[in-house]
């Protein structure tokens, strides 16, 4: 009889949210290592990947697929293929798919192997100035159903307050930041570490005056004062 191969390894690699340079030496190591890469979008990856020379087999990995994908990924791993799992920006498993493949590697007991990195919401937090010792990540808003009731919950939260938000969607936001905040102070973030970065700071009704000829473009990640911020004064 042939033994069983010991399992491979799930690692969770964290990828640039922008600029290529910003990825470890670790991160590169694993990805040209590792016998299968899951990708978000191979297309994506596979910039990265070329940017990089690396040759590693990619399968993709998305919120559609994940259902199929999972059982595929687990027979790999038991096989002894170690797998790295990426997004298409950042640390996997933050408002993208990888807590259903973490979940069945932890009940297959595959090893699973975090490789930090990037992430845009810490990114945007540290340079806002907004207090960062109490922050919560709400990802995406609800678009439509729970919407208003998760802000309202929201506007009694202390803490500094991340939201990740479309560019044709933020204006909108920030309406509804003044409904149900009141006038609170926000951070817009955009583009982080692409050529074009910007930060937009201000009271929401002031930073919704900036916008009103503007027509943002790219990625944005919106914080708002929590409850008991007072002033960069105070």
């Amino acid at each position: 009889m042939k033994p069983t191969p010991s399992p491979g390894a799930l690692f969770i690699v964290s990828t640039p949210i922008g600029n290529l340079e910003d990825i470890t030496f670790r991160a590169v190591r694993i990805l040209a290592e590792a016998d299968v890469i899951l990708a978000e979008d191979t297309r994506v990856t596979g910039r990265l990947l070329s940017h990089y020379e690396i040759k590693t087999r990619q399968l993709s990995y998305y919120a559609q697929n994940e259902k199929g994908r999972i059982p595929q990924a687990i027979q790999l791993l038991r096989g002894g293929s170690n797998l790295a799992l990426v997004s298409d920006a950042g640390t996997p498993g933050i408002s993208d798919p990888a807590h259903r493949l973490v979940k069945a590697c932890i009940t297959a007991d595959i090893p699973i192997i975090p490789v930090p990195g990037p992430s845009a919401s810490l990114a945007a937090l540290v340079a806002s100035g907004l207090p960062t010792d109490r922050f919560v990540f709400e990802g995406f808003l609800p678009r439509k159903k729970g919407r208003q009731t998760k802000l309202q919950q929201l506007a009694e939260e202390p803490g500094t307050i991340i939201i990740y938000e479309s560019a044709l969607r933020i204006q909108k936001t920030l309406q509804d930041i003044g409904k149900h905040f009141g006038n609170r102070y926000i951070v817009i973030s955009r583009e982080l570490t692409k050529k074009f970065e910007e930060f937009i700071r201000g009271e929401a009704q002031e930073v919704l005056l900036q916008l009103k000829d503007r027509t943002l473009k790219g990625e944005i990640v919106l914080l708002v004062a929590g409850r008991d911020f007072k002033s960069f004064d105070s």
